[in-house]
């Protein structure tokens, strides 16, 4: 089973490599979310789920959302594009969530990047 949990961060990022208006600085509202996969819980305090959805808030929060947010993304992820955001932000959080499945990244309404356990993986 699959569980999901959205969040949300604004940022400011440059793209050198870019031929067009996005090697200027700009910003996005990015929106961010993050799934798990595994089974039920048979015992704990996560009995019945896969994983608590406060778990999973609380390191988005600590080890993504609280570092990105307001931030110029440069200073932090060389040539920031949607793609290399999605694995800076899986290299953060797989230590942290055990069963991550899936990142997606929505950097407009239109247009998002996937980056799943599969791609990681091989």
């Amino acid at each position: 089973m699959q569980i999901r949990k959205h969040f949300r961060f604004e940022a400011a990022h440059v793209l050198p490599h870019h031929p067009g208006k996005c090697a200027r600085m700009h910003g996005h509202s990015y929106r961010l979310e993050v799934a798990i996969r595994g089974p039920l819980q048979a015992d704990g305090p996560a009995r019945g789920m896969v994983e608590d959805f406060d778990t999973i808030k609380t390191a988005v929060r600590l080890y993504v959302v609280d570092v990105l947010d307001h931030q110029t993304l440069n200073d932090l992820i060389e040539n920031p594009t949607a793609e290399r955001i999605l694995l800076w932000i899986w290299d953060r959080l797989a230590p942290h969530l055990e069963n991550l499945d899936e990142v997606v990244l929505w950097e407009t309404a239109s247009s998002q990047a996937i980056l799943t356990r599969a791609d990681v993986a091989g």
